[in-house]
């Protein structure tokens, strides 16, 4: 499954999340809020206008970021690379492939809404650090799983990894940018990604 198509169903799932029990444990309960908040933007008639797209974009990612933890996520994508990266580095790191990632989505989300229904099935929390919690995407005769990973830091859950069909985010993106760090230094690959982030703005 291409990263985009992934990325996509994230998204889906955190904006039309449906609970398989009405109690929620923490970690889920923890993207509910954002989730409510992205819905109420989409559906908000203000940004209906064609020359308000860009604003809309812009509200829901900033609502959007604060259901991920992007170091965290940065830093299992570069795995034993991170430790090569000076400090400059994996904060410049950090901010352009979150970024890179919200922009690979963004137009996506605000253009492709479907009626599929997300069911949480189960989740498990290991060392009071760290979840998973498992949910499938059911669209008619179709079901996709969707597993996130969370972990918690400064009492907050936060999103580290998503897996679909299988398929991790992070798994993904590790082996493209080992490649290039196998040949290239730290800058490089934050220069290749900027550059790809300019092409898409």
């Amino acid at each position: 499954m291409k990263m985009y198509t992934m990325l996509t169903i994230l998204l889906v799932c955190l904006l039309f999340a449906s609970t398989a029990s009405a109690i929620m444990a923490e970690p889920m309960e923890a993207i509910k809020g954002p989730i409510n908040d992205v819905i109420t933007i989409l559906n908000d008639p203000v940004y209906k206008e064609p020359d308000l797209v860009e604003a809309q974009r812009d509200k829901i990612w900033e609502t959007v970021r604060t259901i991920f933890d992007f170091e965290e996520m940065s830093k299992r994508t570069l795995a034993r690379n991170w430790r090569s990266f000076s400090p400059a580095e994996k904060t410049e790191f950090t901010r352009v492939f979150s970024r890179f990632l919200g922009n690979t989505y963004m137009d996506k989300i605000q253009g492709e809404f479907h009626n599929e229904k997300i069911v949480f099935v189960s989740q498990e929390i290991a060392k009071e650090k760290y979840a998973l919690v498992k949910t499938q995407i059911v669209r008619e005769t179709l079901e996709i799983p969707v597993d996130y990973k969370l972990i918690k830091s400064n009492d907050q859950w936060k999103v580290y990894d998503v897996s679909v069909e299988g398929v991790s985010l992070v798994k993904n993106y590790r082996s493209q940018f080992e490649k290039i760090l196998q040949k290239e230094k730290p800058a490089q690959l934050i220069e290749k990604l900027s550059e790809k982030l300019k092409n898409q703005d």
